[in-house]
Order: C-alpha cells, then structure tokens, then sequence
C-alpha cells in the first residue's frame, strides 16, 4: 500500500470515530476502537541501548559508551540487533494478548541532545558533546531501528529531545533555555535537521523546557516553522512525558488544562504521552480548538501505525517471522561483548603496566563498581539474561592457581568508616592490596547519583552533578591502595567525566568503562590481560574541574566543549590510547582550492608500528585561519574506525563538501567563506593537550577556499 492508500484509509477511520474516541487515540495509552477493528496500542516504549523495560534483552553499553567506539557502521548494527529483538518481543505479546506498555514499535530513541555541561545527569544517555560525532551515529541508529524495508518501518524511531535540552534536571518542568541562533544552528540543531533529513526518523520527542520562550512540545518555530515546514517532517510528534501540563503548572503559559491540550495540538503535537488530551472535548467545546486540528494529528498517528503493517495481514510483514529466541541469544551477547570492548577508553598505561598477566600469583579487586551487575546497566535498561561484572571477568580470565583477593573497600555514597551503616572498610581493602602483585580498583558512579530527574535515589542535584569528583569515600579509598606502592590499576565505570587529576598523577594505568552493558565485566577483562586492545576515544571532553565551566544554566557555547573551551582539559574530547602505535603518513588533498560545488578529498595512510592488531580511530578535524566571525576553535568533520595487524598499513579517505567547510555566523546563516582552511588527521584533536597526552601530532595541511562568501542551505 502506498502513501496515499494509506492516507485515505486513515481518514476515512478518523472520519467515523466520535470526538471523545479520538482524544482518547492521541495519548499514549490508546485503548483502541473495536468497532473500527482498531485494536488498543501503546506508544511509549523505550530502547536506549537495548529493548527497555519488557523482560528479557541483550543490554549493550550506554549510549555515552557507544559513542566511544566512533563508528556509524556500528551504531547501525548494535540499533539493527535491538530492532530485531523489539519486534520479537513485540509479536510474542500480541500473540499472548498483552499490548501494554513498553510493547509497541515506536521507540523513544536516540537521545540526540548535545552533552554540553559534564554535570547533566543524562548525558550519559546521548552521544556526547560534539554536534558531528552526535549527527552521524543518530542517522546511523535511526536507520538500524527503522530497517530497510521499501514498504514496512522494522520500528519507529523517535530522536529526543527536540530541542535545546540538557539540563538542569531539577528545573526542565520551568526552565526556558537562552540560545542564540549561531548556537541553535551551529550546536542544538544539526543532530535533529539530519536525523528527520536523512534517515527519515517517522517521529520526534519534544523536550519539557521552553526554549527562547517557547515550550519545546509546542513552539510555533520548532515544530511548525522548522519541523513541518523547512524540513519536511511527515511523521508525527510526541510530547515528553506529562510536558504538557507543566504549560499551566510550571510554565504558567496557560490558565488551565483544556488550554494547555488545545495550544499543544495547535502547535502540531500529535500524541500525549500524559493523559492532558483528556481534556480535548471540553476545549473543543469551550471553542478553543476545532475538531478538525484534532483530525490532523489523528491521520498521522493512524498512519504510523500503519506503515509499522499493524493494519495488516501477519504473514505480509516480514519482520512477524523474527523468532522470539533471537531475544539476549548467543550471537547477539557475543555482539555486546565486542562492542564494550571497543568502547572502553584507555586513558593512562606508564610504562606498560597493561596489559596484566593471567598468570599473577594474586590479584585484588576493591571497589563499590567490582561486583555490582546493576551498575553495569546504566539507565533506560532491559533485564539480561546473564551478566559479568569486572571481577567476575577477572576471575575467569586468571590462572587457577591466581588468587583474586575482593572487597566492596566501600559504598559510592556516605563517609562513616565504623558502625551501624558504615559506608566503608578501608583497612580491609589496604590488607588485601598490600598482599596483592597488582590491585585493581574499580570506582566511579552509577545511574542513581547520575540520571534523570525521579530516577536518581543518590544525587546531590535532582539528577545532576554538583562536582566531577569520586563520590563517598572513593578519593580517600584510591590514594590509601595507592599509598601502599604496589602497582594499581583504576577502572572508572561512570556515564560523564570525572575528577581524575589526583590519579592521572599517581595511578599507572586508567582504563574508563562508561556503564558497559551485561557483558561490561568481560570486555574489561579482555582489555585488562590483553586479549582486546583498546581503541576507545572520548565522545566528550573531561575538564580539570567544575571552576573550567560556566554556569550550567548558561546555554551559550563560549567555555564549554572541545569547540569553544577556554581552559586547558585533563583529557581531551577524542583521547584514547592504545596497546600498539600508529604512524600518520602521506596527507593528500585532491586539490590545493577548493570553490562551491567541488568535493575535495583527502587522504592520508595510517601504518602500525608496534604491539597487537588494534583497532584505530581516525579523525579529521578543520580550523578556519581567515574567518572574521567566531568559529571553533578545532571542528570534527570526519572519523573511521579501522583495524590493523602488526606492520599493515592502510589508506584512508575522507571527501569534504561546501558544507563541512562552512561556518555558521552570529546569524545563524551557513557560510562558505573565501581564505584559508586548515585540515588536521590523526589519531586525535590537534590540540596542545591531546600532543603532549600522545607525544605525536596529527599531520595538517592547508586548503584555499575561494570565491565570493555565499550563504548555503541548513
């Protein structure tokens, strides 16, 4: 069936449903219309980095940790697996007669707001702070979920939240984000205008906050002028959840609920995830909206549905015959273990102590993250059918004669040392690392301290971070073992940046897990004794500490992120070391100038040097010389992940159009402007630190950019 088939028959179901019938269709939990062989749905269904909240699921990194592999190719194939599994699900459920909720195919995924500030406790939920790194692996989950099917989406993907949100947690119900349309167009936007573009994602999430006075869930400019009418958006639009009411409650944007649901559906939100449509008769009736404004949304939801081949027969949808044993199965856990490896960032290594012999005489493992399957998880999880945490991983990597020596050491939170609800036993953890070759502590944080605001039982913030440091007695827990003066190795499970100076000084080797899904223990374990080398690189950058950053209310750019940062980082956004070394070599351009309309190339070959075959990440950054306007200080515009064998080389190639050169002024307008144009490719930024971290600078080159300056589309 095509478009227009499907159109007619969504108007025609709209046509013959009573008012109150349709009011109850534009929520979440659409309970369906019998008479019109429309069965009930619910839309609300979430898979982050896994299918969410329904049983049984393969439970990859967190998103924050997929992003550390740096490669689209495989973001694509991690959402294929989940999409895969959600329509197994799915079609089990139907078939035991449960469509409740998280048992639909509209997912709320990908979180694609840009993690500008380390403190927003859901930044762990998106792909970190660079708009470019950000862009290319949403469009590429966005494809993964909703498959390739010419006739049938696999699901529905939802990228969230639309747009300019990332904290404060505590104020998202009040808060108007402030953002200038350099930033709007430069930072906040390009992530949603290429999912909805390119890969064709069928639904958008508003965001709870207002930005430049506009409640994102219905904002003239957001979802109307942008959305709908520049970018040609035809699918439909949900609100976060129970957003519409904070219009009257917290936005005092309206006077009552029949207002609030009737300004919403002017603005062109189509579904409620809340029960404020409820109140859609009664505005009706008060003249404050016209039923046909209601009928619009109404023949976009029906149209999900139906491209989602929900109104049709089973056996003409090949998803249907996805067995429900491809649930958390063999293939897809040994997937998960993999990409937690690649996600894993290796952040100190002196003089080698990784990778660990399995043939240590003993071990330790101390830490609150060593044992915990939970924390594994991180937020917006499923239920795996089976974990490793990092020691258990540990004892199975090591010789039967190795004797693993464990102690929480302590809690994440809380200072007592004695008593009655104690939050630590250090003397235990010192006697164990004293009596061990080598300790491995495992700290950091979890998805109660660090989350979103209602699911955090820990945080000093309503979800957020006050500070970068290690929570509870962690500090004092690391330098007590390190004191001792035998070898240590930190492990840092947490979804932001942490406060690591005190160990970058004293500890020899930091290895950061993000919170690296069910099979998290392993891959740190595979990485740990060598049988993976570490290619992870940072998806955002960790600063010294909280005084490098403005305040988090402040939504402007200046002082924050890799772009724009005014104070030197502890380690730099795209950092990561490995267990072998890599040779740049041999940068060419297609041409030395470049003019509208040109592609230029730009190739370089990437050789290893020495240690096992490893996986690299090669990054191409730009830097305009000649520009008049505020532009990035270093700007991300291309990236591959690869993999070589000891003495392989490789040829890389990456192609640059007017676009990727551009800049976009105080305006907001995209320019190309005629000077010069440096081009940087490496194994990082080409920033001082990432050099001095590295010892070895990206290669560069120069580019001419000629012409008149010219202004190009978004």
């Amino acid at each position: 069936m095509n478009e227009a088939a499907w159109k007619r028959r969504a108007c025609d179901l709209v046509a013959q449903m009573t008012l109150e019938e349709k009011a109850l269709e534009m929520q979440h939990n659409a309970p369906g219309v019998p008479r019109l062989g429309i069965p009930p749905y619910n839309w609300w269904n979430e898979c982050l980095h896994g299918v969410a909240r329904a049983g049984t699921a393969t439970v990859f990194p967190q998103a924050i940790g997929l992003a550390a592999i740096f490669s689209a190719p495989r973001l694509k194939q991690i959402a294929d697996v989940i999409s895969t599994e959600a329509r197994a699900k799915f079609h089990e459920f139907v078939r035991q007669g449960d469509r409740g909720q998280y048992k639909g195919l509209t997912y709320w995924t990908p979180n694609i707001n840009i993690f500008r500030d380390p403190r927003w406790g859901r930044g762990h939920e998106t792909y970190g702070e660079c708009p470019f790194l950000t862009t290319r692996l949403g469009v590429a989950f966005c494809e993964g979920l909703q498959g390739d099917d010419p006739h049938f989406f696999k699901v529905v993907a939802t990228p969230k939240h639309f747009a300019v949100h990332s904290g404060p947690e505590e104020a998202r119900h009040s808060f108007n984000a402030l953002a200038s349309e350099k930033d709007l167009w430069e930072t906040y936007l390009p992530a949603f205008h290429a999912c909805i573009t390119e890969s064709k994602a069928y639904s958008i999430m508003g965001a709870y906050n207002r930005t430049n006075g506009e409640p994102c869930c219905a904002s003239q400019r957001l979802l109307v002028e942008l959305l709908r009418k520049d970018w040609g958006f035809e699918g439909f639009v949900v609100s976060d959840c129970w957003a519409i009411k904070d219009f009257h409650e917290s936005h005092h944007l309206t006077a009552t609920r029949e207002e609030s649901a009737a300004f919403a559906v002017k603005m062109g939100c189509d579904l409620n995830c809340g029960c404020t449509y409820e109140h859609l008769p009664q505005a009706v009736a008060e003249g404050l909206l016209d039923e046909s404004e209601m009928d619009v949304c109404l023949v976009r939801l029906l149209i999900a549905r139906m491209k989602l081949g929900l109104f049709e027969p089973e056996e003409s949808v090949r998803y249907t015959s996805i067995p429900y044993e491809k649930n958390d199965c063999a293939e897809h856990r040994a997937l998960n273990r993999e990409v937690a490896a690649q996600g894993l960032v290796l952040l100190k290594n002196e003089a080698g102590l990784l990778p660990l012999s399995p043939l240590l005489s003993s071990i330790a493992v101390i830490g609150p993250n060593a044992h915990d399957a939970h924390v594994l998880r991180g937020n917006y999880f499923g239920d795996p059918s089976k974990t490793t945490t990092p020691l258990e991983g540990i004892r199975l990597s090591v010789s039967e004669s190795t004797r693993v020596w464990y102690t929480q050491g302590c809690k994440h939170t809380g200072t007592k040392t004695d008593g009655l609800g104690r939050a630590g036993n250090l003397s235990e953890a010192r006697s164990m690392a004293a009596r061990a070759d080598v300790t491995v502590l495992v700290l950091g944080l979890t998805a109660e301290i660090e989350g979103e605001q209602g699911d955090v039982g820990n945080s000093d913030a309503g979800g957020d971070k006050i500070d970068l440091k290690l929570t509870g007695l962690q500090q004092q827990l690391m330098e007590e073992v390190v004191a001792l003066g035998k070898p240590v190795v930190l492990v840092t499970l947490a979804g932001s940046p942490l406060d690591l100076r005190w160990a970058q000084q004293h500890v020899a080797a930091i290895l950061h897990a993000w919170y690296p899904g069910a099979e998290g223990g392993a891959a740190i374990a595979d990485v740990l004794f060598g049988r993976v080398s570490p290619g992870g690189r940072l998806p955002v950058t960790f600063p010294q500490s909280t005084d490098d950053l403005p305040p988090m209310e402040d939504y402007s750019m200046r002082g924050r992120t890799y772009r724009y940062a005014e104070k030197e980082p502890l380690y730099p956004f795209g950092y990561g070391r490995s267990f072998a070394s890599f040779e740049y070599s041999n940068l060419q351009l297609s041409s030395p100038s470049f003019a509208k309309g040109d592609a230029l190339l730009v190739r370089a070959r990437i050789s290893h040097r020495s240690g096992p075959a490893s996986d690299e990440v090669a990054q191409l950054y730009v830097q305009h010389l000649s520009s008049t306007k505020t532009v990035p200080l270093f700007d991300l515009r291309g990236f591959c992940r690869l993999s070589l064998s000891p003495g392989e080389s490789k040829e890389i190639e990456f192609s640059l159009d007017a676009r990727a050169l551009s800049i976009i002024d105080d305006a907001g307008k995209r320019l190309l402007e005629p000077g010069e144009v440096k081009i940087f490719v490496g194994g990082s930024q080409p920033d001082a630190r990432s050099v001095q971290l590295l010892d070895v600078a990206p290669l560069e080159t120069t580019i001419t950019i000629q012409g008149a300056s010219s202004e190009l589309p978004f």
